[in-house]
């Protein structure tokens, strides 16, 4: 049978021979990596004073806390403990598998093993949770039924939480390595649910790989008010992590002072892409392209233009790697062609049979709604993107080029190719 904290919060305190000692005040679990934390001690408060007792002391927490000794010894600190009502209870919590921002109404205990200990298992995030709090549990389950509402108790596993508040303890700041594995969008909805203060917090405990995928789906107002909360050094290197159109587009948003000041903190080839970013108009080919592609060099085979992507350092930087771009040795473009296309033909057939010489493509200042225009008519993925002499700068992917003619929080829900 479920205990839940708000039973257990403020009832009178038994011993074994029936006498008042006082009234619960709080209830300690361990902190630690476990699934389910062990009960560790409950907080009594009398005329004031306020003692521990030790978990192995206690009988009973519902429907009455009885203690299993008429002299109680007092429970020492150990400094790992986790006070549910103080630390945990209110607290905004992920729930892991739903992948959502909630606030703890409730938590629930539950007795197991042959000692009958007592563990905590559940938060609560439900309306019944919060009505019994409220001390209505009763009336609101009977009015829901009277509107034919069927409301069910709605209690996430702890293991399947993770704290988010600012102030989390040590127990629940360990779970956050859960969040870490969540997909980018769903932390950056997260962080765009907290306040302020919250969402820098979640994002300062993220690696840089991470925070710097959460960046880029976050609104611009809120990814530039995260940045400026950041340490320059640590600023810099989430920069450095995210794509480089990306990195650009948020960096334009700062102080021309601030942004002079994170640029010369970075790796001098991060600084090379963004400052030739920075270079376009944002609302040009140029301002929106990533010059993060793959190329190979004129006059190889399908087998050798394999090889070479397989060691390549430019292609590693290319995640999606969608399309292989041909070029000469001046890095003029010659041709494109589809990766499957690649792996799809004969080792030996050279790649200037099957490479498309005449792709589509756009000038640096060419206007994004055009661009997005040229991708929508030829259902392109990516554009290339070449200077007038045609040396090829870069690509424009369709998320990027859309995003002159859709919301971004639209972009943001379609489908991920790159």
């Amino acid at each position: 049978m479920a205990t839940y904290l708000s039973q257990i919060l403020n009832r009178p305190v038994w011993d074994a021979q029936g006498r008042r000692l006082g009234r619960c005040v709080d209830v300690l679990v361990a902190e630690t990596t476990e699934a389910y934390p062990a009960l560790r001690a409950i907080q009594v408060k009398d005329r004031g004073a306020d003692m521990l007792i030790p978990a192995d002391t206690i009988a009973w927490l519902s429907p009455s806390i009885i203690l299993n000794s008429s002299t109680p010894e007092r429970y020492d600190l150990r400094g790992d403990e986790l006070f549910l009502r103080d630390q945990v209870l209110d607290q905004q919590i992920v729930d892991i598998e739903g992948r959502r921002l909630v606030r703890v109404n409730d938590l629930q205990l539950a007795r197991s093993g042959p000692d009958g200990r007592y563990y905590l298992v559940g938060a609560n995030i439900g309306t019944l949770s919060l009505a019994r709090r409220l001390g209505i549990e009763n009336t609101a389950a009977r009015l829901f039924r009277a509107l034919g509402r069927d409301v069910e108790e709605r209690t996430i596993p702890w293991e399947e939480v993770a704290s988010v508040e600012v102030d989390a303890p040590i127990r629940l700041r360990v779970t956050r390595e859960r969040i870490r594995e969540m997909p980018a969008p769903d932390i950056a909805e997260i962080v765009s649910d907290l306040d302020r203060d919250a969402g820098q917090a979640l994002m300062e405990d993220l690696d840089d790989a991470t925070a710097a995928e959460t960046m880029s789906e976050i609104e611009p107002d809120l990814q530039r008010a995260i940045l400026e909360a950041m340490t320059p050094d640590r600023a810099a290197d989430v920069l450095e992590e995210m794509a480089p159109d990306d990195a650009a587009d948020l960096l334009g948003t700062l102080a021309p002072e601030d942004r002079a000041h994170l640029i010369g903190l970075m790796e001098a080839e991060d600084t090379r892409q963004l400052i030739k970013l920075l270079a376009y108009p944002e609302d040009t080919a140029g301002g929106i392209m990533t010059t993060e592609l793959s190329t190979i060099p004129v006059g190889l085979t399908v087998g050798e233009a394999l090889e070479y992507l397989r060691h390549s350092a430019e292609a590693r930087e290319d995640e999606a790697m969608y399309y292989v771009h041909v070029v000469d040795e001046s890095r003029s473009l010659v041709g494109v062609l589809a990766l499957r296309e690649l792996v799809m033909a004969d080792p030996r057939t050279p790649v200037a049979e099957i490479m498309r010489r005449q792709p589509i493509t756009v000038d640096t200042l060419m206007p994004q709604t055009e661009v997005a225009r040229l991708v929508a008519k030829y259902d392109l993925l990516a554009v290339p993107v070449v200077s007038e002499n045609g040396t090829l700068e870069g690509v424009v992917t369709v998320d990027d080029a859309i995003d002159a003619i859709i919301p971004t929080a639209w972009k943001k829900r379609l489908p991920r190719f790159f």
